[in-house]
């Protein structure tokens, strides 16, 4: 790993690094925010997933979590979108909705796209074993969540690896990438046509055929220009009444799809977090 950058906030570090990523086969970039008592002691660490064209980057300097990092004392890891790189195939109309900042928290499958594009891996194996073993956090109390296609990575990871989180939550997450423009691009771009393929990365799916339950929390904005053609929270709910699986979906009144969103309800996800990984004190 190389720092790029190390600066101090509330208390704590906002930590910057790249390293070569096995599972992506190219260079790769996060940022970790350590509270305070990671000074003497591991602390709790909670993974954020963040949507289509961002980087680490966006969270970071946007949503206003380091304060609620450092009062609930958890490290929060902020990781890239996409692989990166010269090599590394891109949308071949440039579009923001496929390939360099849109992986979809996938493993691809299709010829052109498997060498780099395994985000799935990345997330679940690689990036919280580097985690683990270079900084001081307890990797047995770790949670996840993530806005947009990050919240549909967020759930989808958690859903498949109820052993490695203790919780879950997003914002305006895709909750049905298989019943979407966005996921039907995505899905196929990197799967292929095969539809048994793409059920094991939608939520609504994965919610129908789990056996054990993970507390999980979604916010949505009422004013979300996405809402309608391609978040539909309400396939999700109605996933989860289906299968009897607890969901508080709280439909924010007004908001967007923004980061201005994300700050205004940062505090309660972290908290939520918070509360379910003491639990394993």
């Amino acid at each position: 790993m190389e720092k790029l950058s190390d600066i101090k906030c509330f208390s704590g570090r906002q930590l910057r690094y790249k390293h070569d990523a096995a599972t992506l086969n190219c260079e790769m970039t996060f940022s970790i925010f350590l509270p305070s008592q990671a000074t003497q002691k591991s602390v709790p660490v909670l993974y954020w997933l963040s949507g289509l064209t961002c980087t680490d980057e966006n969270f970071v300097t946007k949503a206003g979590a380091q304060q609620f990092a450092e009062k609930y004392q958890v490290a929060l890891v902020a990781a890239d979108t996409s692989p990166r790189g010269d090599n590394v195939k891109d949308d071949e109309q440039g579009a923001y909705d496929f390939g360099l900042g849109a992986g979809f928290y996938v493993n691809a499958t299709e010829p052109e796209y498997a060498e780099h594009y395994n985000m799935y891996d990345y997330i679940v194996d690689e990036l919280p074993a580097l985690i683990n073993a270079h900084f001081p956090v307890d990797g047995n109390r770790a949670a996840i969540f993530g806005h947009s296609m990050g919240g549909h990575g967020a759930i989808t990871i958690a859903l498949k690896n109820r052993d490695k989180y203790t919780s879950v939550s997003a914002f305006a997450p895709i909750c049905s990438p298989m019943r979407c423009p966005w996921g039907h691009k995505a899905l196929a771009g990197y799967l292929g046509d095969k539809q048994g393929t793409w059920q094991q990365y939608d939520s609504c799916y994965l919610i129908e055929h789990t056996n054990k339950v993970l507390p999980l929390l979604i916010d949505q904005g009422t004013a979300d220009n996405f809402l309608i053609e391609q978040l539909k929270p309400e396939l999700l709910q109605q996933a989860c009444v289906k299968a009897n699986y607890p969901l508080q979906l709280r439909m924010q009144q007004g908001y967007d799809h923004s980061y201005f969103f994300i700050s205004s309800f940062i505090e309660q996800h972290i908290a939520f977090h918070a509360e379910h990984l003491s639990s394993l004190d």
